[in-house]
C-alpha cells in the first residue's frame, strides 16, 4: 500500500471537481468516475467495478463524492438509488477495512423530516421523507456497520460555480425571464462546494502524518456554511450579487409540487466538527459573495 495514496470517487461532480484540487497536495491522487475521464472507471451501481478500482489503487483513504442525487427521479428508481447511495457504501466500507484504509463520505440533510425548528444535531432522530433520504441514511448505516474507519459529513443545499445547482439555475433564469417564482417556506444553509472540499482537505491534513487514520475522531458530523435562509432568500441574494434585474416572487411549497417531498427545515448544527477538527465554515452570505465574485449574469 502506497503511503498517502488517495482514491477520489465521483471526481466529475461539483464537490468532486473541487476535491481534485484541494486533495492534490496531500498525497498521490487517483480519481475515479463512471466516465473514467480522469483515470479509473468506477460506477457505484456496479459492484465489480467498485471492487476492481479499490483493489487496483490500494488507497490509504477513499473519499466518496459520488451519489444518486436525482431526488425526484429516485422515487421511481429506488433500486438504483439504493445500490448507489446505500449498498455501495457497505461494499466500500468492507474493502476499506480489509485494506486498512479510511473513508470520507458525504451525506445529506434529507435524512431528517424537516419538522424541527432548531438546528439538527448528529444524534437527533432521523426520519427521511423520500427514497433519496432513505437510501442516503442506509449508506450511512452500512458504512458505519462495516467497521471501516470513516468520517461521514452530512451537508445541505450545495451549490458552486460549475455543475447543476441552484446558483447556476438562478443565473440562467434571470437571463431568460423577467420574473421568477421561488419557494419561501423551506429553510436551510446554502453551502459552497469549494468550502466542503477545503474543509475535507483540512481534516485530512490533520491526520496525514498518521496515514489518514481518524482514531477517536471517526464518526458522523454535520458540515454546512453558517446561518440560514429560505430558497427565496437565497435567490434574492444571488440576484443582488450578480446585479440581475429579474423580479423574484415568493411562493409556498404547495405551489411547486414535486414527486419527492423536501424537508421544510434543513439547518444543521455544526458544533461537533468544530470541536473535533477545529473547522467552522463562514456564514452562507460570505461564501456566496466569494463564489460569485467576478461572475456576471
Amino acid at each position: 500500500m502506497t503511503q498517502n495514496k488517495i482514491l477520489l470517487i465521483g471526481c466529475d461532480g461539483q464537490v468532486g471537481w473541487e476535491l481534485r484540487r484541494t486533495l492534490a497536495p496531500l498525497g498521490e491522487l487517483a480519481s475515479a468516475s463512471l466516465c473514467g475521464r480522469w483515470g479509473l472507471k468506477l460506477d457505484l451501481a456496479d459492484p465489480a467495478s467498485v471492487e476492481a478500482a479499490i483493489r487496483q489503487v490500494k488507497p490509504r483513504i477513499i473519499v466518496n463524492a459520488a451519489a444518486y442525487t436525482a431526488v425526484d427521479k429516485a422515487e421511481s428508481d429506488a433500486e438504483t438509488a439504493q445500490r448507489v447511495n446505500g449498498d455501495a457504501l457497505g461494499q466500500i466500507g468492507a474493502l476499506a477495512r480489509e485494506l486498512g484504509a479510511s473513508v470520507v463520505h458525504y451525506s445529506t440533510d434529507y435524512v431528517f423530516n424537516g419538522a424541527s425548528d432548531v438546528p439538527y444535531r448528529e444524534e437527533d432522530p432521523t426520519a427521511p421523507l423520500g427514497v433519496y433520504g432513505r437510501t442516503k441514511l442506509e449508506g450511512e448505516r452500512q458504512l458505519l456497520a462495516s467497521g471501516a474507519a470513516a468520517v461521514i459529513l452530512r451537508t445541505a443545499w450545495v451549490y458552486g460555480a460549475r455543475g447543476q445547482n441552484f446558483l447556476l439555475t438562478m443565473k440562467r433564469l434571470c437571463n431568460e425571464r423577467p420574473e421568477v417564482r421561488v419557494v419561501n417556506d423551506q429553510v436551510g444553509a446554502p453551502t459552497w462546494s469549494r468550502m466542503l472540499a477545503e474543509a475535507t482537505a483540512l481534516m485530512l491534513a490533520q491526520t496525514r502524518a498518521d496515514g489518514f487514520q481518524f482514531g477517536e475522531r471517526a464518526g458522523l458530523y454535520h458540515l454546512t456554511n453558517g446561518g440560514q435562509t429560505s430558497w427565496h432568500g437565497f435567490a434574492s441574494a444571488i440576484r443582488e450579487l450578480l446585479g440581475a434585474s429579474c423580479t423574484i416572487h415568493p411562493i409556498p411549497t404547495s405551489d411547486y409540487p414535486t414527486p419527492a417531498r423536501r424537508p421544510a427545515y434543513s439547518v444543521l448544527d455544526n458544533r461537533k466538527i468544530e470541536q473535533a477538527f477545529g473547522i467552522r465554515l463562514p456564514d452562507w452570505r460570505t461564501a456566496l459573495d466569494l463564489c460569485t465574485e467576478g461572475m456576471i449574469v
